[in-house]
């Protein structure tokens, strides 16, 4: 097990990943970033505001790639990535409440 450090909407987050995960986690926790800083209005909003918001934003991504991935013949290729991405996000999202509240 190794530890992750992520800056996500202002806060920083210690994470647990499994060895060799530390980059793929820190890209995750950049993306996450990236939406949060996209997005207006944040600013004063509680941790578990904030990060909720992050996980729909990114819900949402995943569901228009679904709904894309449908009309198209590599649908049954393209769902399942999806599945794991949503399923990876959703590790994550629980990761980080744990991680709120034991800070």
């Amino acid at each position: 097990m190794s530890n992750v450090t992520l800056d996500i909407g202002g806060r920083r987050y210690t994470v647990a990943c499994a060895a060799g995960e530390e980059a793929h986690i820190e890209a995750l926790g950049a993306l996450i970033n990236g939406r949060l800083a996209e997005a207006p209005g944040l600013a004063g909003q509680t941790e578990v505001r904030t990060l909720l918001y992050a996980a729909l934003l990114l819900a949402d991504e995943v569901a228009e790639g679904q709904k894309a991935a449908k009309g198209h013949q590599t649908a049954p290729n393209m769902a399942e990535p999806l599945e794991n991405l949503a399923e990876r996000l959703e590790s994550l999202a629980g990761r980080l409440e744990g991680s709120a509240g034991s800070s």
